[in-house]
């Protein structure tokens, strides 16, 4: 298995962005996403996307952002939009992906990396740090976490 960015391997853009769509969007929002995985592909810039890869097959995707969550664009950068193929989910995928970008922006110079979700109890496990609640658009209350690089 590796983790590349998406951009060494542009012909699974579409399934990212499916992922994605279906994950974390609704019915009118695919072009959206599709905007994001396009604009996450340019060598040496943020937004970057990366994707698990076994022989091929994608199996999942995270992102590194400048900016996920607009109710809070004082904090940056951000781990983002992490998904695991249904059949690739707990084998610890999830994880390497996360150990992906955090030592990618560790690489980088950042001394914390954000994110958020509506999950409790998943992300500490790896390390992140809950630092309080915050609000997705129009009013979904998410959970705030940090991780010290």
């Amino acid at each position: 298995m590796k983790i590349v960015p998406l951009y060494q391997a542009s012909q699974h853009a579409e399934q990212v962005t499916d992922w994605l769509w279906q994950a974390f969007g609704s019915a009118e929002s695919r072009d959206f996403f599709a905007a994001i995985v396009a604009n996450s592909q340019r060598e040496g810039e943020m937004p970057l996307t990366f994707i698990a890869l076994e022989d091929e097959k994608p199996l999942g995707t995270v992102g590194l952002w400048r900016c996920d969550l607009i109710s809070r664009q004082d904090l940056w950068p951000w781990l983002a939009a992490l998904y695991i193929d249904e059949g690739q989910r707990g084998k610890g995928l999830g994880e390497r992906l996360q150990r992906h970008v955090v030592d990618y922006a560790r690489g980088l110079g950042f001394e914390s990396l954000f994110l958020y979700s509506t999950c409790k109890a998943y992300y500490e496990r790896f390390g992140w740090q809950y630092i309080g609640d915050g609000l997705d658009y129009p009013a979904q209350p998410v959970h705030l976490y940090r991780f010290m690089l």
